[in-house]
C-alpha cells in the first residue's frame, strides 16, 4: 500500500531551470505527505505549447518563430544532465518520479524536439525515457516523431510502470506493447480532458486491468509571462483557463478514485466559472474530494492530488471463453482440409 501524488500545477512557462526548481519542491511536498510516485503532466517543463491552437498558419508565423525560439532554448536536453536536479530529488526522499518534458535532439539535427516523459527510479536513475510516437495535429509543427524503441515497462518499489502520453493512448498497439510487458499501473501524461478522455481511461484500466493514472495539465492566462509575445491578442482574459487539468486515478475495472478538489484545500474562489465561454468543449471539472491531509496546494491553483493509500493488486488473468455462433454465417471450415471454392449453381 502506497500514496501516489498527481502534480497539478503550472509550470513556470517557457522557464526550463525555473520549472525543474518548482517541480523538485513539488517532489519534497508530496515526499512529506508519505507519496512515493509522483506524476507530473504532459511536458510540464517548460510547458505545453498551447499556443499552437490558436496560432494561424502563415499570418502568425513571426509570433510562432519567437514562441517556437524561446521553446527551444529552454527545452531539456538529457545528456548535458538539465534533469539531474529532479533525480536527485528522488533519490533524496526515495520515490519514483514520472515527468513530461519538452526534449532537445543531442544526437543528430540538435534542432528537433521531442514530447517526451521520463520515468526516474527512487535511486535517481532514468529508467526509461519516452518520446511520443504521433503528435497531434499541430503538434507536428513542434515535435518530431519518436518510435517504438522506448514503449516499456519497468520495475519500480510501486509496480510495474509503464506510459502513453495523450492521444496516443487511441493507439491499439502501443497499448498492447506495454499490457504485454506484465503492466501494473499506466500513466497518461496528457493536455486532454473531459468525459471523453476519463471515458478512455476508464476504457484502458479495463482493458488492461491495470491501475491508470491521467495526470493533466493545468494553466491559466496569468500563469503566461510578462513578455509573452501577442498575449493580449491571444489570451486577453487573464482569469480564462488554459486548460483545467481533470487528472483522476482509475481502479483496474475502470472504477474512478481519485480527482482533484475543485473547491476547498486552499483554492481561491470563483472556480467554477461560465464554461460556456471557452471555445471548445467544456471538461467536466474535478468533483470529488480527497482526503484533506492528502492533498499538496498552494492558495492559487488546484491542488496536487495525492490519491491513496492505493492497494495494487497484480493484473487479473486473461479470460478465456468460447462464443457462441452467429446466426447467418456459414460453418467454420476445416483449416486442416484444402480450400475449394464452392460449384456455381446450375440455372435452367
Amino acid at each position: 500500500m502506497f500514496k501516489v501524488a498527481v502534480i497539478q500545477q503550472p509550470p513556470v512557462v517557457l522557464d526550463r531551470t525555473q520549472t525543474i526548481s518548482s517541480a523538485v519542491l513539488h517532489v519534497a511536498e508530496a515526499a512529506a505527505e508519505g507519496a512515493t510516485l509522483v506524476v507530473f503532466p504532459e511536458t510540464f517543463i517548460p510547458c505545453y505549447p498551447a499556443w499552437i491552437w490558436r496560432l494561424r498558419p502563415g499570418t502568425d508565423a513571426s509570433v510562432t518563430s519567437k514562441l517556437h525560439a524561446r521553446l527551444l532554448e529552454n527545452s531539456v536536453t538529457v545528456g548535458r544532465g538539465d534533469l539531474a536536479p529532479l533525480c536527485d530529488a528522488a533519490k533524496q526522499h526515495r520515490l519514483t518520479v514520472v515527468c513530461g518534458f519538452n526534449e532537445r535532439d543531442e544526437d543528430a539535427s540538435r534542432g528537433t524536439l521531442y514530447n517526451s516523459v521520463v520515468v526516474i527510479g527512487a535511486d535517481g536513475s532514468i529508467l526509461n525515457k519516452h518520446r511520443k510516437l504521433m503528435p497531434t495535429n499541430p503538434e507536428r509543427m513542434v515535435w518530431g516523431f519518436g518510435d517504438g524503441s522506448s514503449l516499456k515497462v519497468v520495475d519500480t518499489p510501486c509496480g510495474r510502470i509503464g506510459t502513453l502520453i495523450c492521444w496516443e493512448n487511441f493507439m491499439p498497439l502501443a497499448r498492447y506493447a506495454l499490457y504485454a510487458q506484465g503492466l501494473e499501473i499506466y500513466i497518461a501524461p496528457t493536455y486532454d480532458s473531459g468525459d471523453g478522455w476519463i471515458g478512455t481511461l476508464q476504457h484502458i484500466a479495463r482493458e488492461g486491468c491495470c491501475w491508470v493514472i491521467g495526470s493533466g495539465t493545468v494553466k491559466r492566462s496569468s500563469d503566461l509571462p510578462a513578455d509573452f509575445p501577442e498575449r493580449g491578442r491571444l489570451y486577453a482574459d487573464a482569469d480564462e483557463w488554459i486548460n483545467e487539468g481533470d487528472s483522476v486515478v482509475i481502479a483496474p475495472g475502470g472504477t474512478m478514485g481519485r480527482r482533484p478538489d475543485a473547491q476547498g484545500h486552499g483554492h481561491a474562489a470563483g472556480r467554477h466559472r461560465d464554461r460556456r465561454r471557452r471555445g471548445r468543449a467544456a471538461p467536466h471539472r474535478c468533483r470529488r474530494p480527497l482526503r484533506a491531509a492528502g492533498c499538496v496546494s498552494t492558495a492559487r491553483q488546484p491542488a496536487a492530488t495525492i490519491a491513496g493509500p492505493v492497494r495494487l493488486k497484480p493484473p487479473a488473468s486473461v479470460l478465456s471463453m468460447r462464443l457462441p455462433a452467429l446466426s447467418g454465417l456459414p460453418p467454420a471450415r476445416d483449416k486442416r482440409q484444402p480450400w475449394r471454392s464452392p460449384k456455381p449453381s446450375s440455372t435452367h
